[in-house]
């Protein structure tokens, strides 16, 4: 209860966002500079191997996403109903999924690598390349997966300054070891493969370091407690109601590309160099959201409506404020960043004929973007999937409907109409998370079996 205790205020929202919305800004640099090093190699090949590899392996890791999630909305109730135990055993249980998972991807190598350049086949060169650095990358995977589970477990105990650290030193073990390995000893693709491995560990031992607390706890050994059959089951349930739900919102993203490149190769061009506003959004509300799920689950956990709501309230409060000030930037600066972002005069001409919806996309979104972390905080992850599953539907309608009579704008206005209907959907099921909080008998979706 002592979480719960402490008041919900803009401070406590802010210290918890704002190393988020800082990591989240670092990302893009390491893109950059692994571009950067292969670049100085003199060839389109190395460019391009690095590229689609390090695509292929996000996409495997995109799938443990729920890892984090998952962890954090289950680790914030246990924290703020006063379980210790439970909070350690978590860390357990998500460390011992990520190492699994890490293992299967090992094992399961030649098959996905075989699959994802049948979908998106390459060059000879490119391809021969690309393998060599995924074949050196995938042994960092147990590594990188668990991180997944370790950043949920600090999230959910506002120990975001740890998760900033921790991406932060990453990135620069690997900035410093790419420049050494490519420029220096002239390893080529592995050496930023290699890189990328040493600092993907290195990331983990010292997560480790952060999380030494809960290995001062015995709970995080005791083995009846973290291979509980209820608690697996609910933490099974959780995870797999986010990973389908998660399956669902790619589902709509990838349709919206296919359906766009009916409308031709600048369209379709256009269309890629604008999600990445959307792109923009989301990384600029993740540290608001990660404090919803964070304050929320405490609140959950302790049974406090009044913190629930108190929660919710003040971080879509700074939702709103940075949605709004990136609609302005969107509709000031957006032909700018287009620019910046597509070189072709015809491309960019395009994207900007849709560039309205760019200005529109940040404030429709905002109540989809800020539910799913109050959804994930108390662990109502049925009504996410649920919703989500309505969401696509509507989406699928809007596109069929719209898109052949209006083009492009229509898809446009479809994917805006979906982010309207995930935010609508997860609002009428508030009421309902609300009374959960209160509800003894709500065993799935409440700490009570902590």
């Amino acid at each position: 209860m002592a979480e719960v205790a402490r008041a919900v205020t803009h401070a406590r929202v802010l210290k918890i966002a704002l190393p988020i919305v800082i990591s989240n800004a670092t990302v893009p640099i390491l893109g950059a500079v692994d571009t950067g090093v292969v670049g100085q190699l003199g060839a389109a090949a190395p460019i391009g191997a690095v590229g689609i590899g390090a695509v292929i392996i996000t996409g495997v890791y995109w799938i443990f996403g729920f890892l984090r999630m998952g962890t954090t909305g289950l680790t914030s109730q246990a924290q703020g109903a006063g379980q210790t135990g439970e909070v350690a055993a978590l860390l357990t249980r998500a460390l011992m999924i990520g190492f699994a998972g890490g293992l299967a991807f090992i094992a399961l190598q030649v098959p996905v690598f075989w699959a994802a350049f049948q979908i998106s086949p390459a060059s000879e060169e490119v391809e021969t390349l690309a393998r060599e650095y995924m074949a050196i990358r995938v042994w960092s995977a147990p590594a990188m997966i668990a991180l997944f589970g370790m950043t949920g477990w600090l999230i959910a105990q506002e120990r975001t300054r740890a998760v900033l650290l921790l991406q932060i030193a990453m990135n620069g073990i690997n900035i410093l070891l790419d420049l050494w390995f490519v420029l220096g000893l002239d390893w080529g693709v592995a050496g930023v493969a290699r890189a990328t491995v040493i600092a993907e560990w290195g990331g983990l031992l010292l997560g480790f370091w952060f999380c030494r607390d809960a290995f001062a706890v015995p709970a995080w050994c005791d083995w009846p407690r973290v291979f509980d059959r209820e608690r697996l089951k609910n933490m099974a349930s959780v995870n797999g109601d986010i990973l389908l739900r998660s399956l669902m919102l790619q589902i709509i993203f990838i349709s919206f590309l296919f359906w766009g490149s009916d409308f031709g190769d600048v369209t379709l061009a256009a269309n890629q160099v604008l999600l990445q506003f959307l792109s923009i959004t989301a990384h600029a509300l993740d540290g608001f959201a990660f404090a919803a799920e964070a304050l929320v689950g405490q609140a959950f956990g302790a049974r406090s409506v009044a913190h629930l709501r108190r929660g919710a309230l003040l971080t879509s409060m700074w939702g709103v404020v940075v949605c709004v000030a990136l609609a302005i930037a969107f509709a000031t600066f957006g032909g700018v960043l287009i620019d910046l972002m597509a070189k072709a005069p015809e491309v960019q001409q395009e994207a900007r004929n849709y560039l309205i919806y760019m200005a529109l996309a940040p404030i429709l979104g905002l109540a989809a973007y800020m539910l799913d972390g109050v959804f994930i905080g108390a662990t109502r992850t049925r009504d996410m999937r649920n919703m989500m599953a309505l969401s696509l539907l509507v989406y699928v309608v809007a596109a069929l409907l719209l898109a052949p009579s209006m083009g492009n704008h229509g898809l446009w206005l479809a994917l805006l109409i979906s982010f309207v209907a995930r935010g609508v959907t997860l609002g009428l099921r508030y009421p309902a998370l609300e009374r959960a909080a209160t509800n003894l008998t709500d065993l799935t979706k409440s700490p009570s079996i902590l």
